[in-house]
């Protein structure tokens, strides 16, 4: 799978130590991937910078950071990481973590992972599993710079070439004290109707998942058919024009 041989066995058992279970030290230290977790994202995101860097000589700065957050975005690290097979080989308390995409054991089984091949083998080690075992297998890199999956920012695109109101209404967050987890529960109004509800483990998260149901929702003839009527609606209301103010205010002082 890695594509190389390990040299130090340790790191790698430990990346695939969910913190849902653990081992403990002589000393009483407990053990989980949560730290190689956080090494493996800083390794990952900087051997696809240099992948991308490298690649893509005449992108700008700005295109080159928005790929690099396609390809290390929570939804992408889960799905590889279940083509990697690594799904099979976490170790966790599986009835406290019932729904492993949920709260992303797989993706971040991945950062742990990256973690443990920088430490055992190195930075290079690093890049030549992304580009030779993970990019040239998993993920047509040309296809992902061309797939536009900012839901966010279309749907804004959308509601302001159409000068539509819409909100972004954050609708609850709660919080699993056992796992030290937040699930943040978004919404999406246009013109006071709910176009897109989700749900995930950060703002923007539950975010993005509420604009990809609302770009399905603005294309529905229901939705448009309730936009029409609201419309209706507000020719038919009068406004008060300030002919009518000075009348009104005659009768009501006569």
């Amino acid at each position: 799978m890695l594509g190389f041989t390990p040299i130090n066995m340790e790191y790698y058992n430990l990346a695939l130590l969910h913190r849902s279970t653990y081992i403990k030290t002589a000393t009483g230290d407990t053990l989980n991937n949560e730290r190689l977790e956080y090494l493996g994202d800083a390794i990952l995101s900087a051997a696809v910078s240099d992948i991308l860097y490298k690649e893509f000589p005449n992108k700008k700065e700005g295109e080159l950071t928005c790929i690099r957050s396609r390809l290390v975005q929570r939804s992408t690290l889960d799905d590889l990481a279940v083509k990697l097979g690594l799904d099979r080989m976490v170790i966790s308390d599986k009835k406290s973590t019932q729904n492993f995409q949920k709260v992303h054991i797989n993706g971040n089984a991945l950062e742990a992972l990256m973690g443990a091949i920088y430490l055992d083998r190195g930075f290079a080690k690093c890049k030549f599993f992304i580009n030779k075992i993970v990019l040239e297998k998993y993920i047509d890199l040309y296809q992902t710079v061309q797939t536009e999956v900012n839901f966010k920012s279309r749907f804004i695109e959308w509601a302001q070439r159409y000068k539509y109101q819409y909100n972004f209404i954050v609708a609850n967050v709660d919080y699993d004290k056992a796992h030290n987890i937040s699930n943040f529960h978004s919404k999406i109004e246009v013109e006071g109707i709910i176009v897109g509800t989700g749900h995930g483990l950060s703002k923007k998260e539950s975010q993005q998942e509420a604009a990809k149901k609302a770009m399905q929702t603005i294309k529905t003839k229901s939705f448009k058919a309730q936009l029409k009527k609201l419309k209706e609606e507000e020719e038919t209301t009068e406004p008060i024009t300030e002919t009518k103010k000075r009348t009104l205010k005659k009768t009501t002082t006569d």
